[in-house]
């Protein structure tokens, strides 16, 4: 009983076989896959993969790397997309001030825009950050403190601090392969303590394939090692950790509840 929290199945590297990647994770367990939009010429894809597989759910948004050739992604034409039976999630949206792909004040206009989708539709919103710790926790906030809303941190790789202010908030933290990652010391000691009901856990393939598949094209048939190495981090059942993150899914993306 293993979900696959956040991948791009239409990406290169797993479009050109999505069928026989699809096989493989269920051969593995993985009984669901959120396949996530960056940008909106990929939601059509997106959606028609989770129209053809019952175990395939799909996101719309806009990576914050896209934000500047976005403008008219408003929060009225996310909520009309998040309208179909099979979109359970507004993103990948939020803030990457590493790369600087997009300028930062419209990343923040852009990551407002999936909020209010979120709070509008109640579907939870998928947070991407990277080098804007502050301004994602001041944002969020702000928002939260406005309308309540669902969400998740994922791929999270940010600092113990941001980690417990985001819980604090009532958001989820999903956990990628970086975790088995030998330098991934300080994501290592906060994935200890993360609590049990407020985690998930992801692949973002075709990135960031765990060990033992580093250097390889990621897929959600790898979620089963970084599940596998999360327990033991943790000293828990493995069986237990992935029905609770499961659970945890299904809870959080409550429009794909069985």
């Amino acid at each position: 009983m293993l979900v696959d929290s956040h991948c791009h199945l239409n990406y290169r590297g797993l479009a050109e076989q999505q069928g026989e990647v699809l096989a493989r994770a269920r051969e593995r367990g993985v009984i669901a896959m959120l396949n996530i939009a960056t940008r909106e010429s990929e939601w059509d894809d997106v959606l028609a993969a989770a129209e053809a597989n019952d175990d395939v759910w799909a996101s719309v948004g806009i990576h914050p790397h896209d934000a500047d050739d976005h403008p008219d992604v408003d929060t009225a034409k996310l909520v009309e997309r998040a309208a179909h039976p099979r979109v359970i999630g507004i993103g990948e949206t939020g803030l990457d001030y590493y790369y600087d792909k997009s300028d930062r004040v419209r990343q923040q206009d852009s990551f407002r825009r999936h909020i209010h989708a979120a709070q509008a539709t109640n579907l939870p919103v998928i947070v991407h950050t990277r080098d804007a710790e502050e301004d994602t926790l001041a944002l969020l906030g702000e928002e939260m403190g406005r309308a309540a809303f669902p969400g998740v941190i994922h791929c999270f790789t940010a600092s113990d601090d941001f980690a417990r202010k985001a819980l604090d908030l009532g958001l989820y933290i999903s956990i990628s392969g970086i975790v088995t990652f030998r330098n991934a010391a300080d994501l290592q000691t906060t994935a200890k303590w993360l609590p049990q009901d407020r985690l998930l856990i992801e692949t973002d393939s075709p990135f960031l394939a765990p060990v033992p598949h580093r250097g390889k094209t990621g897929e959600p048939a790898f979620v089963a090692d970084t599940l596998a190495f999360l327990a033991d981090l943790r000293g828990e059942d493995r069986d237990a950790l992935s029905e609770a993150t499961s659970l945890n899914f299904y809870r959080l993306f409550s429009k794909a509840a069985p």
